[in-house]
């Protein structure tokens, strides 16, 4: 299989994995850029019609891969399928964020959870006709919007 892409960089807050956000939903107020390769800038047209967008983007600071793994909203070691740690075999990430203009090849988005310099390897626009989910259940998952709020990234995920 060949290497997977990438087609731009995230320019956010975060310089430190250390006390960031865990996920978009903590990060509400965050705004970040997403600065596109100029080689794919034609695939940004008609973006700018959508809220939302799925970012998919490479954990670069991950290196080592766990099968098993203590998820930050919990206290038991669960499968790393089940969590949304960085030490999936792929490193693969994925976040909904609002997005807020694109001027050329600079996407401004609001809700970002990533570390400044994360490789984008693909966006998708957030559709609500497809996406929405109704009925649905989040397995072990028990924390509210609040806990999720204030718990911030520490140790565990950070490479030695």
């Amino acid at each position: 299989m060949p290497n997977i892409l990438e087609i731009g960089k995230i320019k956010s807050p975060f310089n430190d994995l250390k006390n960031m956000p865990i996920q978009p939903i903590a990060a509400k107020d965050i705004i970040a850029k997403c600065i596109i390769d100029e080689q794919y800038i034609d695939g940004l047209k008609d973006l700018d019609g959508f809220s939302h967008i799925y970012l998919i983007y490479k954990f670069h600071k991950a290196s080592r891969t766990e099968l098993t793994v203590v998820p930050f909203m919990d206290t038991e070691m669960r499968g790393v399928f089940a969590t949304r740690s960085p030490l999936r075999p792929s490193h693969i990430g994925i976040s909904i964020v609002e997005l807020l203009s694109k001027h050329g090849n600079i996407l401004t988005i609001r809700g970002c959870d990533i570390l400044d310099g994360t490789p984008i390897i693909d966006i998708k626009p957030y559709i609500a006709k497809f996406d929405l989910q109704e009925n649905t259940t989040s397995g072990w998952m028990k924390a509210t919007i609040d806990e999720i709020s204030n718990k911030c990234s520490d140790e565990r995920f950070i490479e030695d």
